[in-house]
């Protein structure tokens, strides 16, 4: 699949299946999560921010596998804290799953990760 097939599925989808490495165990971790992206990165905002779990194992380890329509693409995530970028996130997040949702879901908008295809 190319890279232009890929962010075709990314316009057409509301959540993406994450895949790290545990940082304690080694085990990979799976979960659901929302995203938006914008010029090739995918931007991923922890529900609990910086204390998320899912979180700091990209902070020990940044290889990150995102699955979509029984397609994985593997990349590394880099963790941003800056707050001008967590707030323009958080904003495009508030436009896609709407303000009510993020207020509701989103206890902590301290940390952002962006993720990379390798």
């Amino acid at each position: 699949m190319s890279h232009s097939e890929f962010w075709n599925i990314l316009d057409r989808s509301d959540e993406i299946e994450l895949t790290v490495k545990g940082r304690k165990s080694g085990n990979n971790i799976s979960r659901p999560v929302w995203f938006v992206h914008e010029d090739n990165i995918v931007y991923l905002l922890p529900v609990n921010g910086s204390d998320t779990e899912w979180y700091k194992n990209v902070l020990h380890n940044p290889s990150m596998k995102i699955s979509v329509n029984k397609k994985e693409f593997l990349g590394s995530g880099n963790p941003i804290t800056d707050e001008n970028k967590v707030r323009k996130v958080a904003d495009r997040f508030r436009s896609k799953y709407t303000a009510e949702n993020i207020a509701r879901y989103y206890s902590k908008l301290d940390a952002v990760v962006e993720f990379s295809l390798k």
